[in-house]
């Protein structure tokens, strides 16, 4: 298991929208998700849009944004997301994700 710490973006005329809906994450999502790796995952903003999220990953960050990448409906979530993050035109939001190093843990 590895602890994958990433921040994002998330535009400030956006912010209400984008929490509702991760106030009701689609059910298949949230299964292609731990399917993929994505354990004990957490997103938390700032008031100024600026996210950090956080999840335990199986093997590796890359691995588990790489099975991702072979789900239908991550496809369909990233199209839905785009225009909410401060990323660049046409980008997804899950391949703009910058990893950030822990320096860090106490068990």
């Amino acid at each position: 298991m590895k602890r994958v710490g990433f921040i994002l973006k998330v535009k400030e005329n956006h912010l209400d929208e984008y929490k509702k809906y991760h106030r009701d994450v689609w059910p298949e999502m949230k299964s292609a998700l731990k399917n993929n790796g994505w354990n004990n995952y957490s997103l938390f903003m700032r008031k100024d849009g600026l996210m950090f999220g956080y999840f335990e990953a199986e093997k590796s960050f890359s691995d588990s944004l790489s099975g991702m990448s072979k789900e239908e409906v991550n496809e369909r979530w990233q199209k839905l997301m785009a225009p909410f993050f401060e990323i660049p035109e046409g980008a997804a939001p899950d391949q703009s994700m910058i990893e950030i190093e822990e320096v860090f843990h106490l068990d």
